[in-house]
C-alpha cells in the first residue's frame, strides 16, 4: 500500500522540478538572445570602426582629417538607444515570462495550502480551529504580500517603460534639427 505523504512530496516534488525548468529555459533563452544582440552591435561596431578608419586614411588634407575626427567623434544616438530599447525589450518580456512562472507556482501552492488547512481544520479536535485559523491568517498575508510585490514589479516595469519612450521620442527632432543645421552649414 502507497503512503498519501509519500505521493504528495513526489507530486511536489516534480512540480517544483518542472518550474525549476521552465524558470532555465527562459534565463538560456533569454542569454541566447542577448548574446545575438551583443554580436550584431559588436559586428556594427566593427564595420564602422573599419568604415571610419578608411575614411580617414583616404582623407587629403589635415583640414579633411579634423573635419571627419569631429565627424566621427559624434556619438549616434539612433544606434545606443535603438539597442537600449532592445535590451529593456528582452528582459521586460523575460521578466514578463519569469513572473507568468511564479504566478501560477504561488497560485498552486496557494490552493494546496488552503485544501491542507481545510482538511487538517476538518480534522482536528477540539482547539485545533486556532491552528487553522491562524494558518489561514498567514496564507492571506503572504497571498497579500506575494500581490503587493507584484503590483510594485509591474509599476516599475511601467516607469522603466516610460523612461525608454521618453528617451526615444526626443531622438526624431533632435536629429532632423541636426539635418537641418547641417544642410544650413553646407549652404
Amino acid at each position: 500500500m502507497s503512503n498519501p505523504n509519500i505521493e504528495q512530496l513526489t507530486a511536489a516534488q516534480k512540480a517544483n522540478a518542472e518550474v525549476m525548468m521552465a524558470l532555465l529555459r527562459t534565463a538560456f533563452n533569454g542569454v541566447e538572445r542577448l548574446t545575438a544582440l551583443n554580436m550584431a552591435a559588436s559586428r556594427d561596431f566593427f564595420n564602422n570602426t573599419v568604415a571610419n578608419a578608411q575614411q580617414l586614411m583616404a582623407a587629403k588634407d589635415a583640414n579633411e582629417v579634423a573635419k571627419l575626427n569631429g565627424e566621427l567623434a559624434k556619438p549616434n544616438v539612433d544606434k545606443l538607444v535603438n539597442y537600449s530599447r532592445s535590451v529593456y525589450d528582452l528582459v521586460s518580456e523575460m521578466q514578463k515570462e519569469v513572473t507568468s512562472v511564479m504566478e501560477a507556482q504561488y497560485s498552486t501552492f496557494a490552493q494546496n495550502a488552503t485544501t491542507a488547512v481545510e482538511k487538517a481544520k476538518a480534522a482536528a479536535p477540539v482547539g485545533g480551529d486556532v491552528f487553522a485559523a491562524t494558518m489561514q491568517s498567514m496564507l492571506g498575508a503572504s497571498t497579500k504580500a506575494f500581490d503587493q510585490m507584484t503590483s510594485m514589479a509591474k509599476q516599475l516595469s511601467d516607469i522603466a517603460e516610460a523612461n525608454i519612450q521618453a528617451t526615444t521620442k526626443p531622438t526624431a527632432p533632435a536629429k532632423s534639427a541636426t539635418a537641418a543645421a547641417r544642410k544650413a552649414a553646407a549652404k
